[in-house]
């Protein structure tokens, strides 16, 4: 109710910034189109040059975010060092939860709907006590089939995201034992969406150090935990870092989508795994990874998603 949310202070977003200017610029501009915007408050983590010649990319980078206006408040962490996406989303958002209790996580190249802002806000509101859901997720695939308004799946994940101090607690850095228990329930296949989908191969892949991702990580302490994302019927958020500029991010279309234009309705919505969501999700997996292999291009499943 517009009353309720009169009263409660909106979530800070954290964003997550490297060397990517244009698409800082994109990401900023559409959430400043957010009306919410102006009531929140911005913290962003600067992550610093990997090597000499990325630090002109850097700077240029940090030299823009002086330059923001528009949200209720700006503060700047620039990294001394290169800390690397997965340890700078993970310092970042702890250091977030425990100051303020909950945090809307954004990287730098999540184009997001006007209407962003207020369902992440409302969302967490809504569920803010329900201990059975771990976080709200902002992106959905461009799947034909109408899907629900919005619905809740096992797990959690990293396109634009929220999540509570007491979501984050489940996070369990150790891919490792993550597997480990993962394999001990005999939950792989499940985790996998009935195997449409490698997320096994690539917590595999985390562990043997062949990526550093920290969503791969999120989504197993989650699942592991029977937890629940919300998820919106229609995509408010849209990723334009699949060109090749991104950390682990490959020239990929499958995954775009055009941003909600209207908002979503968390009415009615049930606090349980929607199945029909799921089998969307599957059929949706099955033929992506089936294009992969035809356009020989089957190495990249493990990165398709930023990490």
């Amino acid at each position: 109710a517009t009353w309720v949310r009169e009263f409660m202070p909106h979530a800070p977003i954290a964003l997550f910034t490297f060397n990517r200017l244009w698409h800082t610029q994109q990401t900023l501009a559409a959430l400043l189109k957010n009306p919410e915007a102006a009531d929140t408050d911005l913290i962003i983590y600067a992550d610093g040059a990997r090597h000499e010649k990325d630090q002109r990319a850097v700077d240029e980078v940090r030299g823009f975010l002086k330059t923001i206006t528009g949200f209720k408040s700006v503060e700047i962490v620039e990294r001394a060092h290169n800390y690397g996406l997965a340890a700078s989303i993970i310092d970042g958002v702890s250091a977030v939860v425990a100051a303020h209790g909950r945090v809307i996580v954004m990287e730098d190249d999540l184009v997001t709907s006007p209407h962003f802002l207020s369902y992440m806000n409302a969302a967490l509101d809504r569920y803010e006590a329900a201990e059975e859901v771990a976080s709200i997720h902002g992106y959905c695939y461009p799947i034909a089939k109408e899907l629900p308004e919005a619905f809740f799946l096992r797990g959690a994940d990293c396109w634009g995201w929220a999540t509570w101090a007491r979501g984050w607690a489940l996070f369990n850095p150790d891919g490792a034992a993550l597997l480990a228990e993962l394999e001990r329930r005999d939950l792989t296949y499940e985790f996998d969406y009935d195997g449409s989908y490698p997320y096994t191969a690539m917590l595999k892949n985390q562990i043997a150090g062949k990526n550093n991702s920290w969503a791969i990580r999120w989504y197993a302490s989650a699942f592991l935990a029977e937890k629940l994302t919300l998820y919106p019927g229609r995509s408010l958020v849209h990723n334009i870092g699949n060109d090749d500029s991104g950390t682990h991010a490959s020239a990929f279309r499958s995954f775009d989508v055009t941003v909600s234009t209207s908002e979503i309705d968390l009415s009615a919505v049930a606090s349980q795994v929607s199945t029909d969501a799921r089998d969307a999700f599957i059929r949706y997996f099955k033929e992506t990874q089936g294009s992969l292999w035809k356009r020989g291009l089957a190495r990249l499943v493990t990165i398709l998603k930023r990490s």
